[in-house]
C-alpha cells in the first residue's frame, strides 16, 4: 500500500492519545520508576507524533489551495454528522507547531515535574491529541469536541502543578473559556438548523441571511476573542501564565492562543462574510486597544512572566489586526505572526523557566547582571527578546511587516496607530532584558546561579535557530501558506461581490 493512502491524519491525531493510555494501563505505581517510565512513553511518543508530522509536511502539496490527506467516516449517523479530518496551507504549520513544542514541553519538565508524574504526562498527551485535532477537524461539531476538549487537561495542569494561587487561575481560565464557547454551541446549532450540514467545506459555501450572519458572528466572536485572548476578554490570561508550571506556558502561549485566530480564519470569514464586513471596524478597534493598552501594562510589570504574557496579547492585537484586513499580506502576515509567537513566547517561557528553577522567583528587581555568570543564557535571552521586538532578520519582523502592510492598505490610521506597539514592545523588552541582564549587581545568589546546562541548551538552541532560519527564510512558510489564503480571500470577495450584486438587482425591481 502506498504511504500516502494510509490515514496519516488519524495517525498524528490519536498517537498521543494511544501513549496516554499506554501510560495509564500498563504503568503501575507511583514511585520513580514508574515517573520515569511515564516521562519516557510521553518523550517517545511526542517524537514519533513530530516524525509523522514531518512527513506529513514533506508530502504536502504546497500547490492545491484545498485540503489534503483527508479521512471521511460516519460518525452521528442519523443527523448526518460526519468524522471529517483533513489540511490546507493555513492548518499544516498549526499541527507542526503542536507537535514540535509538546516534546520541548515534556523535556522542560524533566525534573521540575516531581508529584504525580506520571498523570502530567497523560494531560500532556491528552491535550495534543486535542490540539491537533482542532486544527485539522473538517467537521463544525468534531472541531468543538476539540476546541472545547483541550480545556480538561490545561486546567489540569495549571490547577495540580501550578503556583500558590494555581486553583483561583484555573478555574479563572476555565469559566471564561467556557462562556465563550457557550455561545457559539448555540451558532453551530443554528448553522445545522438552517443548512442541514456541519461539515466545514460545505458551510464555507452556504449563503446566509445578513440578520443571521450578525448574530452567528458575535457568537463565534465570543468564543474565539476569549481564546486569542483579545482586549478586554484577556484578563484571564496573566492569570494563568503566571501560576502554570513552565511547560504549561510554554503550550498555552505556542498553540492554545493560537486557536482563536484560526477559527476566525475557518469559521467566521469564509462562512459569515457579509457579517465579517460589518464588524471589521469594531475589530480594529478593539486590536489597536490591545496592542497599545496591553504594551503599557507590560511596561510596569515587575513579574517576567506576567510582562511576557502582557507581550502575548499586545502580539495576538497584530494577529487579530491582520486578519480582518482580509488583504494577501494581512492575512499571511497573521499566520506567520502566530507561528512565529508561538516559537518566541513559548521559548521566553522557556528562559524564565531555567532562572526560575535556580532562585524560584520571578521578581525581575531580584536579577540583575547574570550576564556574569550566565553568557550563555545572555546570547539565547537576547536573540529572543530581539524576535519578540521584531528586529530584522528575526521571524517576528516578517509577520509584524506584513500585518501593518495589510492594514495600511485597510486603514492607514489604525495601521499608524498599531506601529506605535512595535516602539512600545521594543521599550518593554528592552527594559525587561537591560534589568535582568545588565542591571545592578546587587543579590548574590542571583550572581551565583550556574549558566545553562546541556538539557537547557538543547531545548532553546532548536527555538533560537527557528526565529533566526524564519527570519531570513520566510518563504519556507509562504510558500505554503499563499494559495489556501488566495483562495479565502477570493471566495470571501466573490460572496461580499455576490450579495452587493443581488441587493443592486432588487432595488432595480
Amino acid at each position: 500500500m502506498d504511504m500516502l493512502d494510509f490515514p496519516l491524519l488519524n495517525f498524528v491525531t490519536f498517537l498521543p492519545l494511544a501513549g496516554a493510555l499506554v501510560i495509564m494501563l500498563v504503568i503501575r505505581g507511583d514511585g520513580e520508576i514508574a515517573a520515569r517510565n511515564s516521562k519516557l512513553v510521553a518523550l517517545y511518543t511526542s517524537l514519533f507524533t513530530f516524525a509523522f508530522s514531518l512527513f506529513m509536511f514533506q508530502n504536502f502539496d504546497s500547490s492545491d489551495a484545498g485540503f489534503q490527506f483527508e479521512v471521511q467516516s460516519s460518525w452521528l449517523k442519523p443527523f448526518g454528522i460526519n468524522y471529517h479530518l483533513g489540511v490546507d496551507g493555513i492548518s499544516i504549520f498549526f499541527i507542526l507547531l503542536a507537535t514540535f513544542l509538546t516534546p520541548v514541553c515534556i523535556l522542560s519538565s524533566w525534573d521540575a515535574i516531581k508529584v504525580r508524574v506520571k498523570e502530567f504526562m497523560i494531560a500532556f498527551l491528552v491535550l495534543e491529541t486535542f490540539m491537533i485535532g482542532t486544527f485539522c477537524a473538517l467537521d463544525a461539531v468534531l472541531f468543538y469536541v476539540f476546541f472545547e476538549g483541550v480545556l480538561i487537561p490545561m486546567f489540569l495542569i495549571i490547577g495540580v502543578w501550578g503556583g500558590p494561587r494555581r486553583v483561583y487561575s484555573s478555574y479563572k481560565f476555565f469559566l471564561f473559556t467556557l462562556l465563550g464557547s457557550v455561545l457559539m454551541l448555540v451558532g453551530l446549532l443554528v448553522l445545522y438548523a438552517m443548512t442541514g450540514t456541519t461539515d466545514i467545506p460545505l458551510l464555507m459555501q452556504a449563503d446566509l441571511p445578513f440578520d443571521v450572519q450578525k448574530w452567528l458572528w458575535i457568537a463565534f466572536f465570543a468564543s474565539f476573542a476569549v481564546k486569542m485572548p483579545m482586549w478586554p476578554v484577556h484578563t484571564w490570561l496573566p492569570d494563568a501564565h503566571v501560576e502554570a508550571p513552565t511547560a504549561g506556558s510554554v503550550i498555552l502561549a505556542g498553540v492554545l492562543l493560537k486557536m482563536g485566530g484560526y477559527g476566525f480564519l475557518r469559521f467566521s470569514i469564509p462562512m459569515l462574510p457579509d457579517a465579517t464586513a460589518y464588524f471589521t471596524d469594531f475589530v480594529y478597534i478593539l486590536s489597536v486597544i490591545a496592542i497599545i493598552y496591553t504594551s503599557l501594562i507590560a511596561l510596569v510589570q515587575d513579574d517576567m512572566k506576567k510582562l511576557i504574557a502582557y507581550s502575548s496579547v499586545a502580539h495576538m492585537g497584530f494577529v487579530t489586526l491582520g486578519i480582518f484586513t482580509i488583504t494577501q499580506q494581512g492575512v499571511e502576515g497573521a499566520i506567520f505572526q502566530m507561528l512565529s509567537h508561538g516559537i518566541i513566547s513559548g521559548a521566553l517561557f522557556l528562559c524564565v523557566g531555567v532562572v526560575y528553577d535556580r532562585l524560584h522567583t520571578r521578581e525581575i528587581s531580584r536579577y540583575g547582571g547574570i550576564v556574569q555568570n550566565m553568557p550563555k543564557y545572555a546570547t539565547v535571552f537576547m536573540i529572543l527578546m530581539l524576535g519578540s521586538v521584531g528586529l530584522p532578520g528575526t521571524s517576528g519582523f516578517v509577520g509584524e511587516f506584513l500585518v501593518l502592510l495589510g492594514a495600511f492598505q485597510s486603514n492607514t490610521l489604525i495601521a499608524a496607530l498599531a506601529a506605535t506597539g512595535v516602539i512600545l514592545g521594543a521599550a518593554y523588552m528592552l527594559m525587561l532584558y537591560r534589568r535582568v541582564v545588565f542591571g545592578p549587581r546587587e543579590h548574590h545568589d542571583a550572581l551565583s546561579m550556574p549558566d545553562l546546562n546541556s538539557r537547557e541548551m538543547w531545548l532553546l538552541i532548536p527555538l533560537v535557530a527557528m526565529v533566526l532560519w524564519f527570519g531570513v527564510f520566510p518563504n519556507q512558510v509562504m510558500n505554503k501558506i499563499s494559495p489556501s489564503v488566495e483562495r479565502l480571500i477570493a471566495e470571501y470577495n466573490d460572496k461580499l461581490n455576490g450579495q452587493i450584486h443581488d441587493a443592486e438587482n432588487i432595488g432595480q425591481e
